[in-house]
């Protein structure tokens, strides 16, 4: 009896051991595949920018114009909403 708990107490270790590896394998997999499927969605993101279309829209918002365009800056678009809304009731 004693040599079979010898027997169980020297590979209870090892065993253990190898079962919080696997988990932490598993663990760690997932993390993996988790990271591939952001890498895959900033590549798309990355892709879809550098088209010619998305780097005009972002030129329009810093403000760029094209050659022959003439640029109007308009102010107080939120004070007249304001004004505005009062006006109609609240916009309904």
């Amino acid at each position: 009896m004693g040599l079979i708990g010898l027997i169980g107490y020297a590979y209870y270790h090892p065993l253990r051991s190898w079962v919080s590896t696997r988990q932490e394998l598993q663990s760690r997999r997932a993390e993996v595949a988790q990271l591939a499927g952001q890498k895959r969605e900033l590549r798309q993101r990355v892709q879809a920018s550098a088209g010619l279309d998305s780097l005009g829209r972002q030129a329009r918002q810093l403000g760029y114009i094209r050659p022959g365009e003439h640029l109007f800056i308009v102010k107080g678009i939120k004070a007249w909403e304001r004004a505005h809304s009062r006006i109609t009731g609240g916009g309904k």
